[in-house]
């Protein structure tokens, strides 16, 4: 059964892990698996959908190991896109059951599946049609966290060959801390029903130097999203400080890539701004000037003068 076998992952974020912003990570300090954005298997099924998905899924053979996440609450199209995952070369699926955005739980789907048990088997069997190994991305529970035991016990009972946990439950979403307290605990309980499938942690981890401990633990390895917008270098094995020209410099590259796969909107490039000019003398001046711009050779001549 294939794993994602490393200890550091890129965690799935809608309109950020493109296939821009992931070569943009990988170059500053790449972790050992990427994870796309978000895709709904409806839009895979459908015709009039497909050409955005398959936009969504699209990757490098540099990429590689790199796992799609998918979404959704219909067996069959999740059965569908897996079959569909097989012919683009991917090796694995990854299913996410965790997502607490509205009109994702609206449908049913992300984390409304922990609230039907019984649908998410069919989703998991359905999607091991295809072939390949599947793993999940999910929260401690809805509404409580000490849903937790039950809901994590029912989804290890499925042979898969990873699960990720986001350390919150849909309710908290991201506005308290993490409950690292428990991770002893959700070692235990993965030892104890499916030695077998990986364990994944994630949700305010900034790096990996200071979480080696829970891999010695016993988890397997440590999911970083949001983290990446503090410290684009987050996954670097050995840290280091990182100096204003070498931000800079990766900006650079987030610029000629956004050219590259251009044609695509100008005004969502500008929520990655903050990760390059940050921490410097003048760093906010130069956002609020970076902000203004229409253009990539607009901002690249406000670098030009700072530099």
């Amino acid at each position: 059964m294939m794993s994602f076998n490393g200890t550091s992952l890129l965690a799935p974020m809608e309109g950020v892990t493109d296939i821009i912003f992931r070569q943009v990570v990988a170059r500053a300090a790449r972790p050992d698996v990427l994870v796309t954005e978000f895709t709904n298997v409806s839009s895979y099924y459908h015709e009039r959908g497909r050409a955005n998905a398959l936009e969504r899924l699209a990757f490098l053979p540099s990429e590689k190991p790199i796992t799609p996440q998918i979404w959704g609450i219909n067996p069959e199209h999740f059965a569908v896109t897996a079959r569909g995952l097989v012919e683009l070369g991917y090796e694995n699926i990854d299913i996410n059951m965790g997502c607490p955005e509205k009109h994702v739980v609206a449908t049913g789907g992300g984390s409304a599946l922990i609230k039907t048990p019984e649908l998410a088997s069919q989703i998991i069997n359905t999607t091991k049609s295809a072939g390949l190994p599947v793993s999940v991305k999910t929260r401690l529970g809805y509404l409580r966290v000490d849903e937790w035991r039950d809901w994590l016990m029912h989804v290890l009972q499925h042979d898969l060959s990873a699960l990720t946990i986001h350390l919150r439950t849909k309710k908290e979403m991201s506005k308290v801390a993490a409950h690292h307290e428990l991770i002893p605990d959700i070692i235990a309980l993965r030892n104890q029903i499916a030695p077998q499938t990986e364990l994944y942690l994630n949700g305010d981890f900034t790096d990996l130097d200071s979480n080696q401990k829970y891999i010695d633990m016993g988890a397997d390895g440590i999911m970083i999203g949001r983290g990446v917008f503090a410290n684009p270098f987050c996954f670097e094995r050995e840290p280091r400080e990182h100096n204003r020209e070498e931000l800079i410099k990766l900006l650079r590259y987030h610029l000629d890539l956004f050219d590259q796969y251009a044609p695509k909107p100008y005004d969502p490039l500008k929520r990655f701004f903050k990760i390059y000019i940050n921490n410097f003398p003048g760093a906010s001046d130069i956002r609020v000037r970076l902000m203004e711009t229409t253009n990539t050779t607009e901002a690249r001549q406000i670098l030009d003068v700072i530099e």
